[in-house]
């Protein structure tokens, strides 16, 4: 048996679920930090004294250096401890908050992002490695699914939580009011987690890329990044869909975003039931039910009566869906989670750039439907590898 298998099996005697909703928080705040600048463009942009466009690439800048970080992490920790591991990525987070909010010029600002990219590469990395030291196996799906509340909690109030405090404390103390909720969890963490003590795996002595090499991993990858440009191609343009296709109003576009929001909350609460009761099954049907929808919105896309309603749908499987790929890495690379969970990141991060910029370019050359089309496309070519997946492990 491996140190982390030993680790583990003498930690996980009892589900230890503050340490779970400790994670959680940390990544509530994560993902707020990470998208709070969508709302707050504008008086970023003026105060110092660029481009909406330039102050955009705080969140490019966040994007990349977690998978940098998510590549690395795994080899640059080595045997440390990885609860101390983790408080110090929630450190670098609250230091990214206080940075950016004191930021006297975009290049302060930029580092600010940079920080807690890093923090958010480190966080998503160690989550599957984490979960299985924090639980038995068997719940290992439900701690996940619980830290992808977190994210989707985040998701749906990240803009309009920012947008709120903007008006009323400006964007600098926005991003301030961030930080006491990082050091909430940091105290958190540290009464909550137990000792981790890190190893030294095959993949974390030499590459993370050399876990590829083993069977059923690389398609597995695969048809992970194909299912994230798949969703991406379609959701990045759900909103000018919805003001020029459907013609919905500004009130019918905030609703039928908050039900997806919603519907997503739901999904996370959901899911690790069904992946606990058929893994793999699930991991086809998501993608599958996902093209469909995206079938059916080429073919209703002017009914506000029907689009509505599929969105929904769609938000309750497209949040879900991170669970099982997480629970994926648990069950596939439980010795190896931490290395395989970097390179899931990684994974996930450069589908969704490539997703969002395919479909953008099919959305502005060739119409919103040659768009969504791809995007059932590639979500089928994820159910396919998928299955194939599931014949290799």
């Amino acid at each position: 048996m491996s140190t982390l298998s030993q680790t583990a099996s003498q930690k996980r005697q009892h589900a230890q679920w503050g340490g779970i909703f400790a994670m959680t928080l940390c990544v509530f705040v994560l993902i707020a930090s990470e998208f709070m600048p969508v709302s707050l463009l504008t008086p970023i942009a003026r105060d110092l004294g660029v481009t909406e466009g330039l102050a955009g690439q705080g969140i490019a800048i966040s994007g990349a250096l977690a998978v940098l970080t998510s590549l690395t992490l795994s080899t640059l920790a080595g045997t440390a401890n990885r609860k101390y591991v983790l408080m110090a990525m929630t450190v670098l987070m609250a230091v990214s908050g206080i940075v950016i909010a004191l930021a006297s010029s975009y290049l302060v600002y930029m580092a600010g992002r940079a920080l807690i990219g890093i923090a958010i590469g480190g966080f998503w990395s160690m989550s599957a490695a984490t979960a299985i030291r924090l639980v038995p196996d068997h719940l290992v799906a439900r701690a996940l699914a619980i830290f992808n509340g977190g994210n989707a909690l985040a998701t749906v109030v990240a803009a309009p939580l920012g947008s709120y405090l903007g008006a009323i404390l400006g964007w600098r103390g926005a991003f301030l009011c961030l930080v006491p909720v990082a050091m909430v969890a940091l105290i958190w963490q540290s009464v909550s987690l137990p000792d981790m003590a890190g190893h030294k795996s095959d993949a974390s002595r030499g590459s993370v890329f050399s876990l590829l090499s083993r069977p059923g991993i690389s398609p597995g990858l695969l048809a992970c990044g194909l299912f994230f440009m798949g969703q991406f191609a379609l959701f990045t343009y759900v909103r000018p869909f919805l003001e020029t296709v459907t013609r919905v109003n500004d009130a019918g576009l905030s609703l039928i975003l908050l039900a997806i929001g919603v519907a997503g909350l739901v999904g996370t609460l959901i899911v690790s039931n069904f992946l606990n009761a058929q893994f793999y099954p699930t991991l086809f049907a998501i993608p599958g039910l996902m093209a469909a929808v995206a079938i059916a919105l080429i073919l209703t896309g002017h009914s506000v009566w029907i689009v509505a309603p599929l969105f929904g749908f769609w938000g309750l499987l497209a949040t879900a869906a991170p669970t099982g790929w997480w629970t994926w890495i648990a069950r596939t690379l439980p010795d190896d989670a931490e290395a395989g969970g970097g390179l899931m990141v990684a994974v996930i991060q450069l589908a969704i750039a490539l997703g969002s910029t395919a479909g953008g370019v099919m959305f502005d050359n060739l119409g919103w439907q040659s768009a969504f089309a791809m995007s059932s496309v590639l979500l089928l070519c994820a159910v396919a590898l998928t299955f194939l997946t599931s014949r290799r492990v």
